[in-house]
């Protein structure tokens, strides 16, 4: 039975807030979208009941646009780059999101986001977990496709993945590529497609493994770790041959479409307890 009350979908970059917006939908949910400007796809106009647009920053229009629509309930999806923090174009800062950013002690991520959450509630809306509003899209223990790590692969998922979780223990990033019990790239501002870029460059010829876990003690109302076609297509580009992923806290976009790739390629793509692999 769908909630009652529209849900709203606070959109950025990516496919997730299409995948979000249609599993909704399927639950007979009525759904309002607040695009950001540059970042959502406009794609989402038939897809969503209601569409509004907002530049970064401009939180009072955020909120004004759900409550409209009398949104009580949201959920944040999609990238929204940290860069956008440091590109006056991109950037549009209203009084409320300057007086909330004048409250913070940092600009980390989790700062950040945390202040969203509070001007969002003090108006009566909640942020919801992402994995509620899609459980769905969240992968489990286990290969996704045909092929799984060999012992070699194992060996570098074991090494690396202590390493990803004290890499987002300092909020830097959330993927590590390793190549023969060696760190190789680690992943910060630029994103994972592009740290499995660079490290393909620095370390070409060989097989890298992908570790991407979800930071220790992440808030699960934001930025969950998600690989999609596109990680799959920078891992062929690099010579990668394994993706591990935090099972059930890493969101797969397009799986049927991964797995394919991931198979086509001969890339095992694999679903890791977050304590580790055994």
């Amino acid at each position: 039975m769908p909630v009652a009350g529209a849900l709203g979908v606070l959109a950025g970059r990516g496919r997730f807030p299409l995948d979000i917006v249609r599993a909704a939908r399927r639950r007979g949910e009525r759904v309002v979208v607040v695009g950001l400007v540059g970042m959502a796809d406009a794609g989402l106009e038939a897809e969503a009941d209601a569409l509004a647009w907002v530049h970064v920053g401009e939180v009072q229009k955020l909120v004004d646009a759900f409550r409209a629509e009398g949104v009580e309930r949201a959920v944040v999806a999609g990238k929204i780059p940290k860069t956008v923090l440091y590109d006056p174009a991109a950037l549009h800062l209203d009084a409320r999101a300057v007086s909330a950013l004048q409250r913070l002690a940092d600009r980390k991520d989790d700062s950040i986001q945390s202040a969203l959450a509070t001007e969002l509630e003090a108006d009566g809306i909640a942020l919801m977990v992402q994995s509620d509003a899609a459980p769905d899209l969240f992968a489990g223990v286990g290969p996704l496709g045909r092929h799984a790590p060999d012992e070699a692969g194992w060996a570098d998922v074991a090494f690396g993945w202590p390493v990803a979780r004290a890499m987002g223990a300092h909020d830097i990033g959330q993927s590590v590529v390793i190549r023969e019990r060696a760190v190789i790239a680690v992943e910060a501002i630029e994103g994972t497609d592009a740290t499995i870029q660079r490290a393909g460059a620095l370390a070409p010829g060989g097989r890298l493994v992908i570790v991407k876990v979800a930071k220790p003690g992440q808030d699960p109302r934001f930025d969950m770790p998600a690989i999609g076609v596109g990680t799959l297509e920078a891992m062929v580009r690099a010579g990668a041959g394994v993706l591990a992923f935090e099972a059930g806290r890493t969101v797969v976009l397009e799986r049927d479409a991964v797995v394919a790739a991931a198979d086509d390629a001969d890339i095992s793509v694999v679903g890791v307890p977050s304590e580790g692999p055994a």
